[in-house]
C-alpha cells in the first residue's frame, strides 16, 4: 500500500466479453447488462461486476455512489432471476439494500426500479430497500416470540438528554447512590456554602448526569455492551468519580424504566433482530430469503448494525454464521469486544458495503465511528476485495483541488501535533481522513457537464472586517449570480450551527426581497418539530412553578427563542420563589433577571386567567412563533383538546403532551416533504453543514469560518467546572471507544479527555470537507476578522482567529483570495 492508503485491488481486466462469459444470463439480457456496465465509471463498474463474497467500496464525494449501487443491484437481481429460471426453482431469494435515511432509501429504490424496467425489461421486484432500523424492525416483528418485541404494546421513543426517562433514571440513581452523588456534589473542592450547593445540585441533576446517561446509553447499547461489562471496565479505571460505574448505574436504571413501561428505542430494534438471528431455525429462515446485502453510507454504521448485516449476508449452507464464514457466534450483549478474524477469498459473506469514511460526521453525537468501515476496507484489501471510487464529476477542478489540499493538510497537521497519541494505531486508522484523492472524470465520462467550468474564480476566499461586512459581500455576490438567470442555478449558505442561520436569514431577508431572490431557512422548518416540547416545558412550569427543574426547562425554551437574555439559569432555578417573587429585603435583580422573571410571571397569570383550551395558542404567541410554527401549534392544540375532551384538566393535558413528546408521534405542519425543496433553482438556501450532506448546489457560500467553531475548542461549561477540567460524558465516551477499538488498557481521565478532543477535531474537519464538496461551480468561503464568541449574543463582536484550514487555503491558492480592490472593480 502507498501512503497508508488502501489501494484499488479489484482486478481491472473485466472486458465485456468476460462479463458475458461469467454471467449465467441470456444473450439479450447479457447485452443489456453490458450496456449498463459500460455507462458506469471504473469504480462503479467494479461494483457492477460483483457476483459473490465480501466487497468494500470506498468512494469520494460526488463519485456517484447511489447510481453505482442502483446499477449493481439491478444487475445482481437480473443474474438472480436468470439463475432461478435455469434451475427451475420456485423460491427466489431477494437482494436487501440498506441505506441511512428514508429519503435515501426512496431515491435508490426508484433508481433500481428504473434500471429493471427500462434497461433490463424485468419486473420491478426481487429486492427490498430499508433503512437499518427498518430492516431490524422487519426481522423482529416476524418473530415476536424470539425478539421479545411486541409492537402492539411497545412505544418507540428517541431518548435525549431532556427526555423524562433519562431524567427519571438520574433521580433514581441519586436516590440509590447517595454517597457517590455526594462525591460528585463536592467536586474537586467545596466550601459548603448553601447557595453553591443548590446550584451544583441543579447542574448535576439537569445537565451533567442526564448528559452522561444519554451519551453512555447510546454508546453502550449500539455496541452490545451490557451494564455488567461497563462495571467491569470501571474497575480498570482509578478516577475519583468512578465515571464508568456511575454511567453503568444510570444505564441500568434507564433499562429498568424502559422495560417497566414497554418502551423501546432504536437500539432496541437492532438488539431484537439480533436475538432472532441467534436462533438457528429463525436465522436459517431469514438468510434463505436473502442472496446478498448491499449497504450504502457504511461509514455511519454502529458495531451492532454491522453485525446484523453480516449475519444476514452470511451463507447458511455451511452451517456457519461468523463474520467471515468462520463459525464465530456472538451474543448481542457480548462480554468482550468482538475479535476480527482474517477473511478468505471464498468467504460465505455476500456483503457489499459502500461508504466514504471522510464523510463520517456523526460520530461525536451518535455511536457511529468511521474506524469500523475503515477496518472492513482493510480486511477486504487483504483478499483483493477493495475498490475505490475516486472519480467525481460534481465539482469544477479548482474546488476538487481545494478539497484534496484540505484533506492532506489536516492529516499532516494531525500527524505533526499527535506524534504520540495516547493509544496510537499501527494502521493509522485514527487520523482524521483516509488518504484518498478526488480525481476528475475522464473526457469520455457519460455524465453531462461533468467537472463543469468554474464561475468566477471557482474558489473565492474573503476576509471581511466583521460579520456585517460578511453579509454585505455575500449578498453582493448572490445578487450578481442570481441576476444573470435566477431560475437556472441553485445556491446555498452552509453554516455550522442554526443560530448563525437564523441571524443570516434576518440580515439577508431585505436584500433578497428587494432583488426577488427566494430565501429558504431550513432551520426554521426544523425548529417547528420542537413546538410540542417547548409548549410542554412552559405548561409544566405553569403547573408547578416552584419546581427548579420545570423552571429551568421553561427558561431554556425562552432563551432558545431569544425572548430573554442568556444568563446563568441554574442560579435562577435553584431558588424559584426568590427569583419569581423577590421579597422587599432581597438584593435588587439585574436587568436580564428582571426581564426573565417578568415573562415567567406573565405565564403564571395567563394560567389563572385563560381557559385551558386556549393555553397552547397563547403560549405559541408568547414564544413568537412564525406562521408555520403557529400552524403546528394549532394542530397540536386541536389534537390535545380532542384527547382530553372527556377529562379536561391540566393533569390530563400534561399527560397527553408528554405522550406526544416522548413517543415522537407528532409531525410538524409541512407544505412538502421532498429534499428537493433544499436545492430548488432560483433559491438561496440556508442550511447547516450536517444537513447538507448528500446534497449539492451550483454555488455554495461558507461564511464564519473561525477557529472557535471549526475545529472548535473543547471546553468545559463554567457551571460544571467544579467537577474538573473535563466533562464526564466525553470522558466516558472516549473510554468506551478505546475499549471497543481493542486497546489493551482503558485510558485514565486525562488521556480520555485528550482522545475526546482528537475525535472532536477530526470530525469538525471532516464536516468542513463535506461542506466544501457540496459546491459545483463556485465555492465562496470567508472568515471575518471580528465575530461573536458565541452566536447566542451575535452583537458582541471580538477578534476571532480564522479556521486553520482557511488560512492554509489562502496560502495555497493566493490567486483565489479576493481583496477589496478586486471587489471595487
Amino acid at each position: 500500500m502507498q501512503n497508508n492508503n488502501l489501494t484499488v485491488t479489484v482486478p481491472q481486466e473485466h472486458l465485456d466479453s468476460e462479463v458475458l462469459e461469467r454471467s449465467p444470463v441470456s444473450s439479450l439480457r447479457a447485452e443489456a447488462i453490458a450496456r449498463i456496465r459500460n455507462s458506469l465509471r471504473p469504480g462503479q463498474q467494479q461494483m457492477a461486476d460483483w457476483q459473490s463474497g465480501p466487497l468494500a467500496i470506498s468512494a469520494v464525494p460526488g463519485a456517484g455512489k447511489s447510481t453505482g449501487m442502483a446499477a449493481a443491484a439491478a444487475i445482481a437481481i437480473a443474474r438472480q432471476y436468470e439463475g432461478f429460471a435455469q434451475s427451475g426453482s420456485s423460491s427466489r431469494r431477494q437482494l436487501v439494500v440498506v441505506t441511512f435515511t428514508r429519503s435515501a432509501a426512496a431515491n435508490i429504490k426508484a433508481k433500481i426500479r428504473k434500471y429493471l424496467r427500462e434497461d433490463l425489461s424485468l419486473p420491478q421486484t426481487g429486492f427490498f430497500v430499508y433503512t437499518l432500523h427498518g430492516l431490524a424492525l422487519n426481522i423482529a416483528s416476524r418473530h415476536p416470540d424470539l425478539s421479545g418485541l411486541q409492537l402492539e404494546y411497545a412505544t418507540l421513543i428517541t431518548p435525549t438528554q431532556s427526555h423524562r426517562f433519562i431524567r427519571t433514571a438520574v433521580e433514581q440513581w441519586i436516590a440509590n447512590n447517595p454517597e457517590r452523588y455526594l462525591g460528585l456534589l463536592e467536586g474537586h473542592q467545596f466550601d459548603g456554602e448553601e447557595t453553591e450547593r443548590l446550584r451544583r445540585q441543579s447542574v448535576l441533576r439537569t445537565e451533567v448526569l442526564p448528559e452522561l446517561a444519554n451519551t453512555v446509553i447510546h454508546e453502550a447499547k449500539s455496541s452490545g455492551i451490557s451494564q455488567e461489562l461497563l462495571q467491569q471496565w470501571s474497575q480498570q479505571t482509578t478516577d475519583r468519580y468512578a465515571i464508568l460505574s456511575v454511567a453503568a448505574g444510570l444505564y441500568e436504571q434507564y433499562q429498568n424504566l424502559m422495560r417497566s413501561r414497554d418502551f423501546i428505542d432504536y437500539d432496541d430494534m437492532i438488539l431484537a433482530a439480533l436475538r432472532v438471528l441467534e436462533n438457528d431455525s429463525a436465522r436459517r429462515i431469514e438468510q434463505n430469503q436473502v442472496f446478498a446485502v448491499f449497504e450504502d453510507e457504511a461509514q455511519d454504521s454502529s458495531p451492532l448494525q454491522t453485525r446484523l448485516l453480516e449475519i444476514l449476508a452470511s451463507n447458511e449452507g455451511d452451517g456457519k454464521m461468523g463474520r467471515w464464514g468462520d463459525g464465530e457466534r456472538i451474543s448481542p450483549y457480548h462480554s468482550t469486544p468482538s475479535p476480527q478474524p482474517s477473511p478468505t477469498p471464498d468467504s460465505a459473506l455476500n456483503l457489499v458495503r459502500v461508504g466514504d469514511p471522510n464523510q463520517a460526521i456523526n460520530s461525536t453525537f451518535t455511536p457511529a465511528d468511521p474506524i469500523y468501515f475503515r477496518q472492513f476496507c482493510e480486511e477486504c484489501d487483504r483478499i483483493q476485495r477493495l475498490a475505490t471510487m475516486d472519480r467525481a464529476g460534481r465539482s469544477t477542478r479548482i474546488i476538487i483541488e481545494a478539497a484534496n489540499f484540505a484533506l492532506k493538510w489536516v492529516n499532516n497537521q494531525w500527524s505533526a501535533t499527535n506524534p504520540q497519541s495516547p493509544f496510537p494505531h499501527t494502521d493509522n486508522r485514527q487520523v482524521p481522513f483516509r488518504l484518498q484523492t478526488i480525481l476528475p472524470v475522464d473526457a469520455s465520462d457519460p455524465q453531462t457537464n461533468a467537472n463543469p467550468a468554474p464561475v468566477g474564480l471557482g474558489l473565492e476566499l474573503y476576509a471581511p472586517r466583521d460579520i456585517f461586512h460578511t453579509v454585505e459581500l455575500l449578498s453582493q455576490r448572490a445578487i450578481e449570480l442570481f441576476g444573470k438567470d435566477p431560475t437556472k442555478n441553485s445556491a446555498a449558505i452552509l453554516v455550522r450551527e442554526n443560530r448563525q442561520g437564523r441571524w443570516l436569514a434576518e440580515a439577508l431577508a431585505p436584500v433578497c426581497k428587494e432583488h426577488n431572490i427566494t430565501l429558504y431557512d431550513v432551520g426554521e422548518r426544523d425548529r417547528r418539530s420542537h413546538v410540542p416540547q417547548e409548549i410542554l416545558a412552559l405548561l409544566q412550569f405553569c403547573d408547578r412553578p416552584h419546581s427548579p427543574d420545570y423552571l429551568k426547562a421553561a427558561l431554556e425554551a425562552l432563551v432558545q427563542r431569544q425572548l430573554i437574555p442568556t444568563q446563568d439559569l441554574n442560579a435562577l432555578a435553584s431558588l424559584p420563589e426568590e427569583f419569581l417573587y423577590p421579597s422587599p429585603l432581597a438584593a435588587p435583580q439585574a436587568e436580564p433577571v428582571q426581564k426573565a422573571a417578568h415573562l415567567c410571571r406573565s405565564l403564571l397569570r395567563a394560567r389563572l386567567e385563560l381557559p385551558l383550551y386556549q393555553l397552547i395558542s397563547f403560549l405559541a404567541l408568547t414564544l413568537n412563533y412564525d406562521q408555520a410554527e403557529l400552524a403546528t401549534a394549532d394542530k397540536l392544540a386541536e389534537r390535545v383538546n380532542q384527547q382530553i375532551a372527556s377529562n379536561s384538566s391540566m393533569r390530563s393535558m400534561l399527560s397527553a403532551l408528554s405522550e406526544i413528546v416522548s413517543s415522537e408521534r407528532f409531525e410538524p405542519v409541512e407544505t412538502e416533504d421532498s429534499e428537493e425543496r433544499y436545492t430548488r433553482r432560483g433559491q438561496l438556501t440556508i442550511i447547516t453543514m450536517h444537513k447538507a450532506k448528500g446534497l449539492d448546489w451550483d454555488y455554495v457560500f461558507i461564511p464564519f469560518l473561525h477557529e472557535n467553531l471549526i475545529p472548535g475548542r473543547f471546553w468545559v461549561p463554567p457551571q460544571s467546572q467544579f467537577l474538573g477540567d473535563f466533562t464526564l460524558s466525553e470522558v466516558a465516551r472516549a473510554q468506551i471507544r478505546a475499549a471497543l477499538h481493542g486497546e489493551s488498557t482503558i485510558p485514565d481521565v486525562t488521556q480520555a479527555w485528550e482522545l475526546a478532543k482528537q475525535l472532536k477535531t477530526s470530525e469538525e474537519y471532516r464536516l468542513l470537507y463535506v461542506a466544501m464538496t457540496r459546491a459545483k461551480v463556485l465555492l465562496w468561503m470567508s472568515a471575518a476578522h471580528k465575530a461573536p464568541f458565541t452566536w447566542s449574543k451575535p452583537e458582541n463582536l471580538q477578534e476571532q482567529a480564522p479556521c486553520p484550514v482557511f488560512g492554509a487555503l489562502k496560502r495555497q491558492f493566493p490567486q483565489c483570495v479576493v481583496t477589496s480592490a478586486m471587489i471595487a472593480k
